[in-house]
């Protein structure tokens, strides 16, 4: 904790107290990067306010932490979560220096922002539909020279990117429609609808990006989506009914479901087949 001009042990006692009360399971952590974001005692007690009305507490300090990253995330954005960090790894373990990587549904850019950290100049392209989440995944991306569309999926991206991704991540949507209304209010009342609400099943969105992957992805790229356990199965045969190879990737730690689609590699070339017909 900082020991500024304006934060005693008594203030951060204080400031604990009303967190708890208003119902924060980690008023001590959340106090401290309250304290620490806060540049004056108006600016501290405003922050407090927001915390306790039920802002989430990435929304109010302005960042949120992600593999080890500060990820920009502004007010309405979806805040990446630490399951999602599930995600990130995977598609770190797949892609490489050079590879060409997209993040589609990509609200403030963590998963690209991630990966592009990670890994060595790689070519790297995002997209959303909510033009807030566009403008915070500019901010997240710039140093990575990432390009950040927006738009609806493939829609948004340019065409020469078809045939030519080699990794593909997407934390799609995927509540199903029904369930929204027993999401946490720091979720259902704070973040954009569309990044939570996943259509009838949850799979809606899904099932789109897993049709047009088959155009997009390189020979051999992954399509890597998150799913919740229970729906894995169905995402898994979404998949497998447009060509692409599934698997399926679990951390029980983090409560992490990952479905991985593979496009097949090109098993012959022109002249072998060719040469097979005669």
């Amino acid at each position: 904790m900082n020991g500024g001009h304006f934060h005693g042990a008594v203030i951060y006692t204080e400031i604990v107290t009303r967190l708890r009360d208003a119902g924060c399971v980690f008023a001590e952590d959340e106090a401290q990067l309250l304290i620490s974001a806060a540049r004056t005692a108006a600016e501290l007690a405003a922050m407090v306010d927001q915390r306790a009305a039920g802002l989430p507490l990435e929304h109010v300090i302005g960042w949120a932490e992600f593999c080890g990253l500060r990820i920009e995330v502004d007010t309405g954005v979806f805040v990446p979560r630490k399951r999602t960090e599930f995600l990130a790894r995977q598609g770190v373990a797949l892609a490489w220096s050079g590879a060409v990587v997209v993040d589609l549904c990509c609200g403030s850019g963590a998963l690209g922002t991630v990966l592009a950290a990670a890994l060595e100049r790689i070519e790297l392209h995002a997209a959303d539909i909510d033009p807030s989440a566009v403008k915070c995944a500019r901010r997240n991306m710039a140093a990575a020279g990432g390009h950040v569309y927006e738009g609806d999926l493939y829609e948004a991206l340019p065409i020469a990117l078809q045939g030519r991704i080699d990794v593909l991540v997407a934390n799609t949507p995927y509540v199903p429609t029904d369930v929204m209304g027993l999401l946490p209010p720091e979720a259902r009342i704070h973040e954009a609808r569309v990044a939570l609400d996943g259509g009838k099943d949850g799979l809606d969105i899904q099932r789109r990006l897993a049709a047009a992957a088959p155009l997009w992805l390189a020979p051999g790229g992954h399509l890597l989506v998150e799913a919740s356990e229970r729906q894995a199965p169905q995402t898994v045969e979404i998949f497998a009914s447009v060509g692409l190879i599934p698997r399926v990737a679990r951390s029980d730690e983090l409560d992490a479901t990952v479905v991985i689609g593979t496009r097949p590699a090109l098993q012959m070339t022109l002249e072998n087949f060719t040469g097979h017909l005669l």
